[in-house]
């Protein structure tokens, strides 16, 4: 059985007997013993260890991570700095807010305007996407004619059936893009207004 009384005193009494610049450390070797010692062993250089005065009193104490839990903190301080700044992104935010709009009303004008003009842009594409339809099914129709009655497509014919299918396919995208734009202006425009409700609690 371990007498503390005499390991603390062993200490203290090693502690003392040390030069005034010298110091003490503990550690714990892998099979579960204390030891105590001016140096510590290379082989435990990186295991927990704690530093000690002249009284035997710790003041000083280093923990040394293992790979997971070193992992854990570095993950954990990332997630800190990512939070720290999309407070300071969300700050500079409510505070564009506030200095751009005094009214709920100012906020529903604005995405008015901005939605009149991703509108008017899908209206005008898609006039010439029927537009475009219309003249591949003419051409379509013009290369079937040649097809039944066996006759050979003319290349010029041909090559306006790929033009005419490349515009179509390019005009369909935009299309496609518009109502990806219009659905992202009302969304912001939506978080813009509850935010600004939120802040300053106007109607």
């Amino acid at each position: 059985m371990i007498n503390y009384r005499l390991v603390v005193a062993l200490v203290i009494g090693m502690t003392l007997s040390l030069p005034a610049a010298a110091k003490m450390y503990k550690w714990v070797d892998d099979k579960g013993t204390t030891h105590y010692g001016e140096t510590i062993p290379p082989e435990y250089a990186n295991k927990d260890r704690a530093e000690l005065n002249k009284a035997g009193r710790v003041v000083d104490k280093k923990e040394v991570l293992t790979p997971e839990e070193r992992r854990a903190k570095e993950l954990e301080d990332i997630k800190k700095r990512e939070d720290e700044e999309a407070a300071l992104e969300q700050k500079r935010r409510d505070k564009a807010l506030l200095n751009t709009y005094s009214s709920v009303k100012e906020i529903d004008l604005a995405r008015t305007r901005n939605l009149q003009q991703v509108e008017a842009r899908l209206n005008s594409t898609s006039s010439q996407l029927k537009m475009a339809d219309d003249n591949l099914a003419g051409l379509q129709k013009e290369a079937d004619s040649y097809t039944s009655a066996s006759k050979q497509i003319p290349a010029s014919l041909q090559e306006d059936l790929r033009e005419s299918q490349t515009r179509l396919t390019k005009l369909k995208q935009d299309m496609e893009k518009s109502k990806a734009e219009k659905a992202t202006v009302e969304a912001r425009y939506d978080a813009d207004k509850a935010r600004y409700k939120e802040l300053t609690g106007k109607e």
